[in-house]
Parts: structure tokens; sequence; C-alpha cells
């Protein structure tokens, strides 16, 4: 099994993509906001479904890939990296959007529907598999057991930090909304801080040595 300290390090680099605004976050805050925080709870059932159906998907794919592809770990490494040089760019550019300045007038739709769009949004999400395929090789090896098991444990703990991170986002979305609309320094100071760590893993990923 993946040792605790391995495990830590993966999960305090999912909390950091976890709060990176994408189309996942996007949607679960436009329908809280919009129709209220149940709507807000189903849709990310939906989300989460998503996330599943990705990590059977990676975990079946890493385990052919490593043991079948030369070089394999180091095309993942390195595509793994400049994916988070371009997260990172995407949160320090100038024009970045505010994830809370979203509009709050939408249709009300049903809870089969909710549910729907936000497992499509997931499933359809292309950087959703990118993140997985890049970043579990840096903390899956052989010598550790079965490469599918470890794929389920990071893709687990991964799945329960954006549950977390996902969870309170809804529960507070109204008032995060309206405190970072008040307060556009805090803005600033959070897309500088999550930009600084994503190229920190980049730079990290890009020079860790091959398992």
């Amino acid at each position: 099994m993946i040792p605790l300290h391995d495990l830590a390090l993966f999960a305090a680099a999912a909390v950091v993509l976890a709060i990176t605004p994408g189309p996942n976050m996007l949607y679960l805050i436009t329908r809280t906001l919009s129709q209220g925080k149940k709507a807000g709870f189903i849709s990310l059932m939906g989300v989460m479904s998503g996330f599943l159906f990705h990590i059977v998907l990676v975990s079946f794919g890493l385990t052919a890939i490593l043991f079948t592809i030369p070089y394999a770990y180091a095309i993942l490494k390195w595509t793994g990296a400049i994916y988070l040089v371009y997260l990172a760019f995407q949160a320090l550019k100038p024009n970045a959007k505010n994830i809370f300045d979203v509009e709050q007038t939408m249709k009300v739709d049903s809870p089969r529907k909710l549910f729907s769009i936000g497992f499509l949004t997931n499933v359809l999400n292309p950087k959703v598999a990118v993140f997985y395929l890049s970043l579990f090789p840096q903390f899956i090896k052989p010598t550790y057991g079965s490469v599918f098991a470890q794929s389920l444990t990071l893709g687990t703990t991964q799945l329960l930090v954006s549950f977390i991170n996902n969870f309170l986002i809804i529960l507070f979305a109204a008032k995060m909304a309206s405190f970072f609309q008040r307060q556009p320094f805090w803005v600033k100071i959070q897309k500088w801080f999550m930009g600084s760590v994503l190229l920190f893993l980049a730079f990290k990923m890009a020079f860790s040595k091959a398992k």
C-alpha cells in the first residue's frame, strides 16, 4: 500500500487542485446561488459520480500503460508538469474570472436533470482525466503492490478531498460570493497563492525521478 506520508502529500496536492476554478465548481456554485443548497447537493452527487467514472477508467488504463509502454512514466510526468503550469497561468492571468461572480438567475431544473448535468459536466471534462493520468504516476510504485489498487486509493483520496471542498463551497456559496465581491483584495491573494503552489507542484513533478 502507499505510505501515509506519500498519501498525505497527494492529498495536499488534491486540495490545491480542488480549489482551482473549473467547470465543476462553476456549475455547483451557479446552481446553488440560483436554485438553493438542495440543488447544489444533488448536482454535487452527479459530479462525484463523474469522478468515480474517471477513477475506474484511469486505474485500468494506468495498469496497462505503465507496464506495456516504454518511457510512459516520463511522458506522463512532463505532461502533468505542463498541465500544472497551464493551470497556474489560468489562475494568475490578469483577466481571470472570479469564480463567485456568476449569474444567479437560471431556470429551475428537476433533481434528475441536476444530477445528470453534474455527471456529464465532469465526465466530459478532459482536464479530470489529464489530472489523474499525470499526477497518479508520481505516487505509484510497483513495489507497493497492485498498480490498480494504488490508483483506486489515490482516486478515493481525491474524491473525498473534492467532496469536502465542494460541500463547503455549496454551504457557504452565497456568503463567500458576497465576501469576495466586497473584498477584491482577497481574490488576488487567492489567485497568487494558488498559482504559486501549482508552479511548485509542476517543478517538483518535472524533476522527480522515475519510480
